[in-house]
């Protein structure tokens, strides 16, 4: 019982090898990266007053702090880049393109087609989700 334990300790809390094991983790880390991100989007849009495509680059940075962090320690446990500074901005510069998208996806459904600006966040989360993990992986983690 005590080596299944492990085994299970292990899987769970051990960074991940193989890449449907990332996928799935990155699943979770995005997903409480996306919670931080449109929470702080609202929070900053509704509570604070500012407008939502001034509010969501800063919310995006809350998110990808949270996404950076749990993925380095739960999700990849190889890494391209020696420097953890370096690698960030990587990680950071992949996650700019992937704000482009959602930018775009925001203002186009928003102003275009008058959809509410968090439901226009949920419709571009899967494509944004997509590009993040395939250009991470294979980017800064292969």
């Amino acid at each position: 019982m005590q080596v299944y334990i492990t085994n299970v300790r292990n899987r769970l809390f051990s960074p991940a090898s193989d890449t449907l094991q990332q996928f799935v983790r990155y699943g979770f880390v995005g997903s409480l990266a996306y919670v931080v991100d449109i929470s702080s989007l609202a929070l900053l849009s509704e509570v604070v007053g500012m407008h939502f495509l001034t509010a969501a680059p800063l919310a995006f940075l809350f998110g990808l702090i949270t996404n950076y962090t749990l993925s380095t320690i739960w999700v990849f446990d190889r890494r391209n880049v020696r420097s953890r500074s370096a690698e960030f901005t990587f990680f950071a510069l992949i996650g700019v393109v992937g704000l482009g998208f959602n930018e775009f996806a925001l203002w186009g459904l928003s102003s275009v087609l008058s959809v509410h600006y968090l439901y226009a966040k949920v419709a571009s989360t899967v494509i944004v989700f997509l590009w993040n993990f395939s250009a991470r992986k294979y980017l800064l983690f292969r």
